[in-house]
């Protein structure tokens, strides 16, 4: 699969989940075969105001490859300053969020809202490709209703090298079950590479929606959480699962970016879902959700895992 004139590995990403898509699980899944991996979205706006919260969401490790970040915002003029800033310089890749469905970036005109105004998409995207970057899009079905055909079209006549797919409205969050209909009359629209995302955990999910959209790739979000490996599983690539090993990966690799408060507040979600791949008691989520040292988040993971 290609974006742009990058040559991925494989035709499974992994999603810019907020809050999740740090620097060491995105380390993880690319060792268990994903082509691509995103940053976690991060606020254009913010990065041109140098603010120091960002840092922390731009992590990425020299190795890895390709480098992806997501960004959000509404102002052309912002992705065209941004895009080209030394703070973006080391990534490959730049993804425009227009499906994050939360009110505080709704409410700004962000994320999700965009799907409202197709000609702004257009600028944006157009705004950003200056850069000479690949540039990919992700998008919800629509905001209330479905309009991805004509965004991503838009898209496309911005410079898009690739778009995603998320099958569900801004107004369905999360919930219910992703309709991939949409996905595939995009991809009949447009001539450059789609993916879909929503609701693919296995690889008879993977097949099951490639075959029916006609897409490139899929685009893993929740089902990597805690499952890393679901990369493996899904392209039927030979492995081996040592639970305890990867998140004490994690956690190294993890170690080497954030200050100890930091990393013990990005591990103890982290070790919620490593918990449920593991099947342990819920009631060990407690014990992980007041970690408040590295040392005691080292005990625990040596105790429960």
């Amino acid at each position: 699969m290609k974006i742009g004139n990058l040559t991925l590995k494989s035709n499974a990403l992994f999603a810019p989940v907020a809050g999740f898509s740090d620097v060491a699980l995105r380390r993880l899944c690319y060792k268990y075969g994903a082509g691509l991996c995103y940053t976690e979205m991060v606020s254009a706006k913010g990065l041109m105001y140098k603010n120091k919260n960002t840092a922390f969401l731009l992590a990425a490790m020299p190795d890895e490859q390709p480098k992806a970040v997501q960004l959000f915002g509404n102002d052309p003029e912002v992705f065209f300053k941004v895009a080209k800033s030394e703070e973006i310089a080391p990534f490959d890749v730049i993804d425009i969020n227009m499906g994050c469905p939360v009110p505080k970036i709704v409410s700004n005109g962000e994320g999700s809202a965009l799907m409202e105004n197709p000609p702004l998409i257009e600028e944006i995207v157009r705004a950003a490709k200056e850069s000479g970057k690949a540039v990919s899009c992700k998008f919800r079905i629509g905001f209330n209703s479905p309009s991805v055909i004509e965004c991503a079209l838009s898209a496309e006549k911005g410079g898009a090298d690739m778009i995603t797919v998320h099958g569900r409205l801004r107004s369905d969050y999360y919930a219910g079950e992703a309709n991939h209909l949409y996905c595939k009359q995009v991809k009949e629209a447009v001539n450059i590479p789609v993916v879909a995302n929503g609701d693919i955990r296995t690889r008879e999910d993977y097949l099951k929606v490639l075959e029916f959209t006609g897409a490139d790739g899929v685009m893993i979000a929740r089902g990597a959480l805690g499952r890393p490996f679901v990369f493996s599983e899904i392209l039927d690539i030979p492995f081996t699962v040592d639970i305890k090993s990867d998140i004490l990966e994690q956690i190294a690799v993890a170690k080497k970016y954030y200050p100890e408060a930091v990393l013990v507040n990005i591990m103890k979600k982290h070790l919620c879902y490593w918990a449920k791949s593991a099947r342990l008691p819920k009631k060990t989520n407690l014990v992980f959700t007041s970690l408040k040292s590295y040392g005691e988040m080292l005990e625990a993971v040596e105790k429960y895992f």
